[in-house]
């Protein structure tokens, strides 16, 4: 059976998924300062991080729109999978229901599922990994679905961020204490919750510490992690992401290891120095 994955652009893709057919990334528009950024292939790191880091202001990210979300899905595959952000921290999985079921207006017969990945960045590019091997071992349509809601309820996010501004001002980190975010240089050691909120799971006076606590928390949870894929995304810090891959790896054993560097939406929250790390 023909299949196309449809994922938002806060999941970051592989290089080789760029020319793959079977992939469709759906951009989310970034503002800075009144000026509109896609998220797309045109999306430049380094001039958006000067952009933020010039800025008194927070940044700001747009959905796409249903209808966006609807052109994906009106293809010629007979099976249509969309993954989203975590529906706890962005409209993107909703805007994609609402384009699936205007799709639906005119197409009943045309198999859909959205994705609430629970996640986000590398989170995501990992669920599109497990459609893509349910798919590639002829598994039915429902029996993929199964499958990888099965495995989005095993992942497991955590994030340690060098500049907490940009998720404070936006008011993702309610409930961190205040003092976290000042000259302290206190690092909060992130994670999601099953629902896909963003929690503080632990703190550490120092980047490095607080890396080396969220290995601890990646070690501790891990279930089954041989056959799973461990994913790390930066943002512009791949020697730190290399670090952090070997301090995990000596503690578990993984199928695989994917490194990427976080697109715009990633870079907008992790900022720069940022790892986000899902298995």
């Amino acid at each position: 059976m023909s299949y196309k994955i449809v994922i938002d652009s806060c999941g970051e893709l592989p290089e080789s998924w760029k020319a793959d057919e079977k992939i469709e990334s759906i951009p989310l528009t970034l503002t800075v300062e009144g000026e509109d950024i896609v998220d797309d292939e045109t999306f430049e790191q380094s001039s958006f991080l000067a952009k933020v880091a010039a800025s008194p202001e927070s940044p700001k990210s747009s959905c796409p729109s249903p209808e966006r979300y609807m052109q994906a899905y009106d293809c010629e595959a007979e099976h249509v999978y969309a993954v989203t952000l975590s529906s706890n921290l962005s409209g993107s999985y909703n805007s994609a229901v609402l384009g699936k079921n205007l799709l639906l207006e005119n197409k009943p017969d045309q198999k859909v599922h959205v994705f609430d990945s629970r996640s986000a960045s590398v989170g995501e590019t990992l669920i599109a990994m497990k459609i893509r091997e349910c798919e590639e071992q002829g598994m039915d349509f429902e029996q993929v679905i199964e499958a990888v809601e099965a495995y989005i309820e095993s992942q497991n996010t955590y994030f340690v961020l060098e500049n907490l501004e940009t998720l404070r001002k936006n008011g993702r980190l309610s409930n961190l204490k205040a003092f976290v975010a000042s000259a302290l240089k206190i690092k909060p050691v992130m994670g999601s919750t099953p629902e896909g909120t963003i929690v503080q799971l632990d703190q550490a006076r120092g980047i490095n510490k607080a890396l080396m606590k969220m290995v601890d928390y990646v070690a501790e949870k891990a279930v089954g992690s041989e056959d799973k894929v461990l994913a790390i995304s930066h943002c512009n810090c791949n020697a730190r992401a290399e670090i952090v891959k070997e301090a995990i790896l000596e503690r578990i054993s993984v199928k695989d290891v994917v490194i990427l560097d976080t697109a715009g939406v990633s870079t907008m929250y992790a900022n720069d120095g940022g790892v986000i790390v899902v298995l």
